[in-house]
This record gives structure tokens, sequence and C-alpha cells, in this order.
């Protein structure tokens, strides 16, 4: 598939929220623990993704849960990794990269980028690159070949920002349709489908 031209967004940075003094600003309080953080989103499901890119020592992936669409035209993404990974700092430097969304069919992928120290890419039958240089898994779902267009701290994370360039989907749905949707939650693996559904 050719690359698709690339638009020029119209909002691509991160920007803060409206600027106030501090007489007309309430006192923010304390933070909520962690612990109540992670009690809070332990119910909250998130649809799986794998982000990979190409470094100067080789391809890197992680397993992502925070990948959201942000706006169709222009196509923009957000999503955040964690300092905490070692393929952060490749994915944080590199001009484009991919992000595959996968489904229930690819959790072999979902489970092996997010295993800690294992070769994401020891099988070379299962990935290859694409002309432009990024790492792209085959078979799953679907792919966007994206830029990176705003990058930004956000404690232990980096959120970053990203315009959709090329997509490729394996695995098409129809709107309504229940598919088999990969989700994870509460520390478990969870496949959407007809069974899950309420309307």
């Amino acid at each position: 598939m050719a690359p698709v031209p690339a638009r020029a967004p119209t909002v691509v940075g991160m920007t803060s929220l409206p600027h106030s003094t501090p007489e007309s600003t309430p006192a923010i309080g304390t933070s909520v623990s962690a612990d109540d953080f992670k009690r809070a989103f332990r119910g909250h499901p998130g649809g799986i993704a794998v982000i990979t890119a190409y470094g100067e020592n080789g391809p890197v992936a992680l397993t992502a849960s925070s990948v959201s669409s942000v706006s169709a035209d222009p196509p923009l993404l957000i999503f955040s990794v964690s300092a905490l990974s070692s393929a952060t700092p490749t994915i944080i430097a590199a001009d484009t990269i991919v992000v595959h969304l996968l489904d229930a069919e690819d959790i072999g992928l979902a489970r092996t980028a997010a295993t800690s120290g294992l070769d994401r890419f020891a099988d070379t039958s299962t990935w290859s690159r694409l002309a432009t240089g990024e790492p792209v898994y085959h078979g799953v779902r679907a792919w966007l070949r994206c830029k990176i267009v705003s990058r930004m701290d956000a404690g232990g994370s980096t959120v970053i920002a990203a315009q959709a360039l090329q997509v490729d989907v394996e695995r098409d749905l129809e709107p309504g349709e229940p598919g088999a949707a990969l989700v994870y939650h509460n520390r478990t693996w969870h496949r959407l489908g007809e069974h899950s559904r309420l309307d």
C-alpha cells in the first residue's frame, strides 16, 4: 500500500490550561495516592495496541492500552509510554512509528510485546520493515504508520501525539458489528464479542 500524503495538522502541539492568577485559582490540594488512582482505573478497560519503532539498536515494541483517536481530520491519535519500558527512548526519539491496533486474534503479539526481557523480533517470519524503515507485524487487525507531531512529559511517562500517514486494515468491521475486540481490564486480557453486548 502506498503511503497516504500527509496533511498538515491545524494543531499539533500540546497546550496548557488557560492561564489564571493565583487569586482566581482555588488550591489544588493533595493528590490522591497512587494506590487509589490505580484502584479507580482498574475497572476502566482499555483497547490494546502494540507500538513499534526502529532505532540505532534495531527494532523495539511495547504493548499499550492508552491509544486513543483524537481527530479524524487531520487523523491524529495519542498514547503514553512509560519511562520504565526499555522501548520508550527509541519510540520517543523516532520521527515515525507504527501503531498496531489489535483484536483477540492478536493476543500472542500483545503478550509478547508486554513481556519484559523477551526478544519481540526473534521470529523473523512475523514481521518485516516497511519501505520507510519502520517494523510492522504481519496479520494484525489493523496498523497505522504515524509521524510523531508532539511529545509531552507527564509524570513518569511521555504523552505522544501522532498523525496517521498510512493505514492497513486486515480485519474490517461494519458499524455495529461486535468483532472480537481485545481489551485489558483489571490486569486481565478479555475478548469482547456478541456475548458481551448490552444493547
